[in-house]
């Protein structure tokens, strides 16, 4: 055999050999690695998987960061609110209906939808064993009917004791014992970077949990509107997602301490977007108090036109450090000009809580009644001076003045008391006061009869019963003139004398 045949041989021997080799590769071993999958998918029993029969409850958490106690604690005592509204609504939607919507953006997150009942949805907090509830004023406003659905799934027709569009707070009833309930926390206390949870019910999804941080305090965006410019903002900023539903809900610290109540989101598209606001529970302390004992908060007011100090104002106006809230003006007869307070002058400190914005400051006085004396804070022109300021009402005196259960009974000789949502929305009108009861005095006089919705002092419209009062009673010549309509949609003048 020559060696030209011999190479040849070889070669071919070694391309054969090759052939066989890459074909048992591929028997053995690359068409094996697939076939584990799809022939013996049968056969796998995660046996290797002890994560799923492995005993987590000696796992430490870092001290701090274990949410579900908190979780616990809390989703029993946050309940689904849902309301119902008639037709007409739609074409009768409030001042404060048309921000929300602003806010929220146009999907409908209040459930509103066209044509027959309107339904509504939201959540609250429930802060007594034997049924009170705090929720959003935004949440019930002018609803006919309020249902309250437990996280047992038990379902309550619930009360409306009071309600604060200021704060955006309402408190309602449900008739029931035994509840659990969520306890108050110290928001003042809570530091910005501290997890926190909120729990709720977003798109009628029930008991859901989400966990953020505190992002920033004493927050204002400028959702709440008040004819009178009394609203408060001073929200808890965090990042924790709240949506539509979650109104009303709770915020609480890992100890399940409620700290605020969740009222607002900022967002481009009506969902959740980064951020969401709570109303601070100490401000939510006093607005349910006052609802329960008095029926309507009794707010306090300093009687000042504040802003905050910038680097910008306090190079133009002097002022030594950009701290502090700024007066611009004092107003004539108020709280802060019988206490000497003056424009030019800095607030510091409301009692020994220190303020730094106009948010700040209007939260700290709000938490107080008229006729509290606090001490505040202030420099002027460099100096640091102290004034106690005895606090009073939007009338300009210190009186506390209750609602009783349905009406108010005056001196005037009659039962007085806000009209309900289906009254005003039937009647066509935005605010009013009935006469529910007649007795002898200044409006049996008149001719005023019961059922009468006051819609306007002298031509002043009003909304509270104590507003009807302090008119007529602080009328200092002749009389005056009331204007409103009867249920069957008859408008009526009276004078009183």
């Amino acid at each position: 055999m020559n060696m030209r045949k011999i190479v040849f041989i070889a070669f071919l021997s070694s391309v054969v050999g090759g052939a066989f080799a890459l074909a048992g590769y591929q028997i053995f071993f690359q068409e094996k690695r697939y076939q584990s999958i799809s022939e013996k998918q049968g056969d796998f029993r995660f046996s290797n998987y002890t994560a799923a029969v492995e005993d987590t409850s000696q796992i430490i958490v870092p001290e701090g960061l274990n949410f579900i106690y908190a979780a616990n604690k809390v989703t029993p005592a946050v309940v689904h609110i849902k309301t119902l509204y008639e037709a007409t609504r739609g074409s009768q939607n409030s001042d404060m209906d048309q921000m929300f919507r602003d806010f929220f953006g146009e999907n409908n997150p209040h459930g509103f939808t066209p044509g027959g009942k309107q339904e509504a949805s939201g959540s609250g907090v429930i802060l007594a064993e034997d049924g009170y509830i705090v929720t959003n004023n935004h949440v019930i406003d002018k609803a006919d009917k309020i249902e309250v659905v437990l996280n047992d799934k038990r379902s309550y027709t619930a009360t409306l004791i009071g309600k604060d569009p200021t704060t955006d707070l309402a408190l309602i009833k449900i008739e029931e014992k035994g509840l659990p309930f969520v306890k108050f926390g110290n928001s003042d206390n809570t530091k910005i970077g501290e997890w926190v949870l909120a729990v709720g019910n977003p798109f009628n999804l029930t008991s859901t949990v989400t966990a953020g941080i505190v992002s920033a305090k004493a927050r204002n965006i400028n959702i709440l509107r008040d004819k009178d410019n009394l609203a408060i903002e001073s929200f808890i900023q965090t990042d924790a997602a709240v949506n539509p539903g979650n109104s009303g809900g709770a915020l609480v610290d890992l100890r399940g301490h409620l700290i605020g109540i969740n009222t607002a989101i900022a967002t481009p598209s009506g969902t959740f977007a980064g951020y969401s606001f709570a109303v601070p529970v100490a401000l939510v302390k006093k607005v349910t108090d006052d609802l329960l004992k008095y029926g309507q908060v009794q707010r306090a007011l300093l009687g000042v036109q504040i802003q905050d100090v910038t680097a910008e104002l306090a190079k133009e106006k002097g002022i030594s450090s950009v701290s502090g809230v700024y007066v611009g003006a004092v107003n004539p007869g108020s709280a802060a000009e019988e206490a000497g307070i003056t424009a030019g002058d800095v607030i510091k400190k409301v009692d020994q809580i220190e303020v730094n914005s106009s948010s700040e400051l209007q939260e700290q006085v709000a938490r107080y009644r008229p006729g509290d004396k606090v001490k505040i804070t202030f420099e002027r022109k460099g100096d640091t001076k102290v004034t106690s300021v005895l606090l009073k009402n939007k009338m300009g005196d210190t009186q506390l003045v209750k609602l009783e259960p349905g009406s108010i009974k005056s001196a005037l000789g009659a039962d007085l008391a806000i009209p309900t949502g289906a009254e005003l929305k039937n009647l066509k009108i935005e605010n009013g006061v009935k006469v529910v009861k007649v007795n002898d005095g200044k409006f049996k006089e008149a001719g005023v009869k019961e059922g009468f919705i006051i819609i306007s002092v002298d031509k002043k419209k009003i909304s509270t019963p104590e507003e009807v009062i302090h008119m007529i009673e602080h009328t200092k010549t002749g009389g005056v003139l009331l204007e409103g309509v009867y249920p069957n949609g008859i408008k009526k003048y009276y004078g009183l004398g």
